[in-house]
């Protein structure tokens, strides 16, 4: 019996490659891995810092959900402009077409819309530029994806220390701090009750990490989940006028203010070494001590097709 390929669309809904030539190492990773990719960003169309024209990106996209050979979509890259087409997505298309949408950092914006329209689930995953097109990928990175896709749970096991110990279950989403504060009051907000929000944010001084928080807080967006777990928040620098105030000290502000707990150490963001998350899986969340795992349940796979939240 022949197993027939996994069809992978590159798209660009946010920003253009940086390395052109990281497209042709992403292309041969995975057709080394036995997929069939299908190319619909073109370098030569960028424009500004977009990995196209609205127009020519939301024609990817739509290329993309329409090729029958097509079962995951996956971005080429974050930086911006995810948020530029929202308007114009045709989320009922996406949902309907059964395909797995995969990216994070600016993808976040078509995670949270895509559910919250149709109550899609999607992939907080690897992207083709920074994971298979790097020169030196990571291949806890990409194992990490592939054994999520293969479902049918899967199970993240983190080590860290300081946080407190809980267990918690319910609607896990989340993703780029800045970015679900951007949607904030808009239609591509989903309304998630009892859920664990999981975050991450690049070059975002804990002052402004704060902020966005308190934003997300004082909506009454935290006070309705079950516990918040952050990843990665680096790539800032801290000025004089700081005066002691890190993200240590940030963090434990926040700890004693807001109406759910906090944990820290998720492996997730813009570093190297990431987890794949199923962006609204049912999750059980138990922390101790020495750590946390979260499993994960009841998302899309490749066997088992679409899932709604």
């Amino acid at each position: 019996m022949i197993t027939p390929q996994i069809g992978i669309a590159i798209v660009a809904p946010a920003g253009q490659a940086l390395d052109p030539c990281a497209i042709d190492r992403g292309i041969a990773r995975l057709e080394q891995h036995g997929c069939l990719v299908h190319n619909y960003y073109d370098h030569a169309a960028i424009h500004e810092r977009f990995g196209g024209t609205d127009e020519g990106r939301l024609a990817q996209l739509r290329a993309a959900v329409d090729d029958p050979d097509v079962q995951i979509i996956m971005a080429l890259r974050g930086g911006y402009g995810a948020t530029r087409l929202l308007p114009h997505i045709d989320f009922e298309a996406m949902a309907a077409s059964g395909k797995l949408f995969v990216g994070f950092s600016d993808m976040t914006a078509i995670h949270m819309g895509l559910l919250a329209r149709t109550g899609a689930l999607s992939y907080a995953g690897p992207m083709i530029a920074g994971d298979f097109g790097c020169k030196e990928p990571v291949q806890f990175t990409l194992d990490n994806f592939w054994q999520c896709l293969a479902g049918p749970t899967h199970t993240i096991t983190e080590c860290a220390t300081g946080n407190p110990v809980l267990e918690a279950t319910g609607t896990v989403w989340g993703g780029n701090l800045a970015m679900i504060g951007s949607l904030l009051g808009t239609p591509y907000f989903p309304q998630i009750e009892g859920g664990i929000l999981y975050l991450e944010d690049i070059a975002e001084h804990p002052y402004r990490v704060e902020r966005m928080l308190l934003q997300l807080h004082q909506a009454g967006v935290l006070a309705r989940q079950q516990a918040v777990i952050l990843g990665d928040f680096s790539g800032y620098k801290l000025a004089p006028n700081d005066n002691g105030y890190d993200f240590d000290t940030m963090l434990a502000h926040l700890r004693a203010i807001l109406p759910v707990p906090i944990l820290t150490g998720l492996s997730f963001g813009h570093i190297p070494r990431r987890v794949t998350i199923p962006f609204g899986a049912q999750g059980k969340l138990v922390s101790h001590e020495e750590g946390f795992s979260l499993s994960l349940s009841d998302y899309p796979t490749l066997r088992s097709g679409p899932v709604c939240g």
